[in-house]
Formats: C-alpha cells, sequence, structure tokens
C-alpha cells in the first residue's frame, strides 16, 4: 500500500481484511446489462437520499480531521445544493454554512497540515457555494494552496514525493472556477502543473501516488486505477482535451483493467466501489462516456453498472467491495459522484431554500484583519513565481502596490516578489524582479482570471482577489 496523504486515507482504510477477501465477489447487476437513465436517476435520488442521512445533528459532514465532507461534491453532482440539506429541516444549521463556519475557523486544518487538506476544502467549499477564495476576511484557501508551490521544482506542489498534492492542486486550482464561471488562476501556472503531471504518467498509460518522473524504475511500475482518474480529470480541468495523447494512453488502460463480467475496474486491491468511482469521476471530467466504446465489456458490462450493483436497495447507500453487507460513507460519495456524471468537483446548483444564495462569500477586506492573497509573477521568458501574500489592509480594500510590497517580506513561498518600481504612488509598474518595462514588453496585471491591462500600483484590489502578474505584450 503506499504512502497516503490525509486526503486518501480514508478511502484506502476502508480495505478491511473482510472486504480484501471478498474483492471479486459477485454482486447482482443492473436489469439492463448497461444502465439506462432511468436506473441511473433512480440510483441518484437513493444516493442522495443515504448521503443526507450521514449529516450530524448539528448540521455538519466534517470535524477537524477527514470525515464525510466529500459528500458535497457529490450533492453537486446530483443537482442538490449543501444549503438545502438540513438535520430535521433546521435551515440554521443548513450543511453549507456549518462547513463554511470550520473552514473559517483559525484552528481549521488541525495539526500539522499539509497541502492536500486546502485542496480537499477548496474542491468542497466550491462545490457547496463558497468561493474557496473567499471564505472569510481571513481565510482564502486558493491561497492556501499557492503557499505549497514549489520553486525548487516548479509545477509541485507539496512535497514532490506525493504526487497527488501535485495532482489536486490542478482539480483545485482548474476546477474551482469564478463565481462567474472563469478560470481564476492563469494558464501559465496550470500549464506548469500540467507539465509535472505528464512527466509522472507511468509507461503503461496509467499514474500512481509516488512521484515517478525522472525514476525509470516508477514510471516502468503498474498504474494505479484511481490516481489514473484523477490524473486524467486533472489535465482536462487544466485546459488538456480528451483527444491529447497523454488522456487517450490513460484512456486505454482504463479500458483495458476492465472485468469482462462485472464492469468493475481491476485496482490493485482487488474490484472496489471507490476505484470505480475515481476512475469514472476522471472519465466524466473528461468529457468520456464510461458506459460506451472502449468501456463497454464484451458481455456488455459498464463501469456505471458496477458502481449502482453496489448500492444497497432500500437505503441508498454502496458497498465498498462485492460481497460486503453494510455500506461505507466513503464508497458512497465517490460511487454517486461518478454515476451523477460529476468529475472530482462540481458547480454549486443553486438552492431552492428561500433566501440562500448560490453563492456566500466574503465581500470585503476588514480593516486590520490579517488576509493572504494569491499571487503569481511571471517573467516571460519561463520564469514563473507562485505564492501566498499575507497583509493586514487599512480599508475594505486595497491596492496592487500595497500587495507587491507586502510580498517582498510576506510572502510564503519567499522569493515571489524582490523588487517593484516604483517603490510608492499608484503609477504603472515599470519594474518587478529586475526586469523592465521595454517597448511593447510591460508588466501587465490580471485579477481572477480578467483580461491582463497594464499594471499599475494604484489597480483596487479586493478580498481573495487571485492576482496574476505577467511581462508581455
Amino acid at each position: 500500500m503506499p504512502v497516503m496523504t490525509r486526503l486518501t486515507a480514508p478511502r484506502r482504510l476502508a480495505l478491511t481484511a473482510a472486504a480484501a477477501v471478498g474483492a471479486l465477489a459477485l454482486s447482482a447487476l443492473p436489469a439492463s446489462a448497461t444502465s439506462t437513465p432511468g436506473q441511473i436517476a433512480t440510483s441518484t435520488a437513493n444516493g442522495v437520499a443515504y448521503l443526507k442521512s450521514l449529516q450530524a445533528p448539528d448540521g455538519s459532514y466534517a470535524g477537524g480531521g477527514l470525515s464525510n465532507e466529500w459528500a458535497f461534491s457529490a450533492f453537486a453532482a446530483a443537482g442538490t445544493a449543501a444549503a438545502d440539506v438540513t438535520p430535521d429541516g433546521d435551515p440554521a444549521k443548513n450543511a453549507r454554512g456549518v462547513y463554511r463556519d470550520l473552514l473559517a475557523d483559525p484552528g481549521w486544518p488541525s495539526g500539522s497540515p499539509v497541502v492536500t487538506d486546502f485542496e480537499r476544502g477548496t474542491l468542497n467549499a466550491y462545490a457547496a457555494g463558497i468561493d474557496p477564495a473567499r471564505v472569510s476576511a481571513s481565510r482564502n484557501l486558493v491561497a492556501d494552496v499557492y503557499g505549497h508551490w514549489q520553486s525548487a521544482e516548479p509545477g509541485y506542489f507539496g512535497s514532490s514525493s506525493l504526487y497527488n498534492g501535485t495532482v489536486f492542486a490542478a482539480l483545485a486550482l482548474g476546477g474551482a472556477r469564478t463565481q462567474a464561471g472563469d478560470q481564476r488562476v492563469p494558464q501559465s501556472l496550470l500549464d506548469s502543473v500540467v507539465a509535472r503531471i505528464r512527466a509522472n504518467q507511468h509507461h503503461d498509460g496509467g499514474w500512481n501516488y509516488a512521484k515517478a518522473e525522472g525514476d525509470p524504475t516508477e514510471l516502468a511500475k503498474a498504474g494505479d486505477i484511481d490516481m489514473t482518474g484523477a490524473s486524467m480529470a486533472a489535465l482536462c480541468v487544466s485546459g488538456v482535451p480528451n483527444t491529447d495523447p497523454d488522456v487517450v494512453q490513460a484512456r486505454n488502460f482504463l479500458a483495458g483493467k476492465l472485468v469482462n463480467h462485472t464492469g468493475a475496474f481491476q485496482a490493485m486491491w482487488g474490484a472496489n466501489t471507490n476505484s470505480n468511482g475515481w476512475a469514472v469521476a476522471g472519465l466524466n471530467a473528461c468529457g468520456i462516456n464510461p458506459q460506451t466504446g472502449g468501456f463497454r465489456t464484451p458481455m456488455g458490462r459498464t463501469p456505471v453498472d458496477f458502481l449502482i450493483a453496489q448500492q444497497f436497495t432500500p437505503g441508498g447507500g454502496f458497498r465498498y467491495a462485492p460481497g460486503d453487507s453494510s455500506p461505507s460513507a466513503y464508497a458512497s460519495v465517490d460511487a454517486l459522484r461518478a454515476v451523477a456524471g460529476g468529475g472530482f468537483t462540481e458547480a454549486p446548483p443553486a438552492p431552492v431554500t428561500a433566501g440562500e444564495p448560490q453563492w456566500v462569500a466574503q465581500s470585503a477586506f476588514v480593516p486590520g484583519t490579517a488576509a493572504d492573497l494569491a499571487l503569481s509573477v511571471d517573467d516571460g521568458s519561463g520564469g514563473l513565481a507562485v505564492c501566498s501574500v499575507a497583509l493586514t489592509p487599512t480599508g475594505t480594500t486595497t491596492t496592487l502596490g500595497a500587495v507587491l510590497d507586502a510580498a517582498a517580506s510576506a510572502a510564503t513561498p519567499a522569493g515571489c516578489v524582490t523588487g517593484v518600481t516604483p517603490a510608492a504612488g499608484s503609477g504603472a509598474v515599470t519594474a518587478l524582479n529586475g526586469t523592465a518595462n521595454s517597448g511593447s514588453q510591460v508588466w501587465q496585471v490580471s485579477v481572477d482570471g480578467s483580461a491582463f491591462t497594464a499594471a499599475a500600483r494604484g489597480e483596487v484590489i479586493h478580498v481573495g482577489d487571485t492576482i496574476a502578474l505577467r511581462w508581455g505584450s
């Protein structure tokens, strides 16, 4: 079993000895060899009902560590707003509000945070209808992810030895778009992560949890079903088309792992719901139908058939492995997300509860309250610096000049900004990090994915803005 971060541990811990013994056992298949829209709709509705039953009396799905918060991405895929999920119909305890309070707590995440904590929070906050960059005046999950950029190995987030931290960075930064549906981070950043994902693809077309880039032994090892699904999705949400050779290789790897009589993917730990769910989510994210073409076996079984076959009726929960006698919360989340057609996060549906908006977000800085902002600096010659900038605003907005000044001394990782000209005022930025404007080549700024325009120190910056600077024409 590979080294795990907190992102994956609960799913792997679900593999008990009893589950392993039953991993290859058969269970009843849906009435139709290929699941019909009606069967998928019924499975989705039953799965939503089961996940609603997991809500705690205080409205929570998550505590200080890992728990059932991935339910938010499954709810969104199924068309259920987290703001509509309440214990005993009490709207004051709706799941979105309680989760937002948890994420805003200075004590979250507990212990020693790793990058996957913030990536998980980003993906699920987005699906719940919480702008992840504007959770509160002091919580910006996008900036938290930026803070784990590896300057010595550009494109990696967190320890490069744990490759999944980089994959989920792409899923979070590429998948959690702005409230208007725009890509909030610059393409140059996503491209740098894509390059690392490509470099870690194994010779068989799959991926695994450990870093494989530059290691012939690792690259020759068998790929993992789960990480192949996640890596495919990471490529596609970062702008890579599903016709790209690396995506095609991954698709062929998965198709080659199908079990003829069940439609399951034969994972390293046997056929199981979680692995199938991650693989189908990857196919969904790439716009590849998991019930046609190479994903329908000679016996007419598909991965969706296998997932629905693992669902308990009544109840709506999904078992981890064929033969298990009770549902697993984690398996149910992964299965519902996949059956409902989702990737690893989805835009939140509009709530039906009166007064609940599609999105909730901090609207302004709180003067005197420390805040973080996500900043990237592209020097136009292949050099990309990415960091989280800490500053304490004096008003409800700040300026680009104030952010750059703060970045020179309060950036994580350090070195994002080493110098800016002019050092004061509100005029045009004429030089940054030793690179000066020259003719049509000037410093430009984009905020939350807006078009790049000439950068000026006086540019107004709002709470949660994702700031990208580049030198070019």
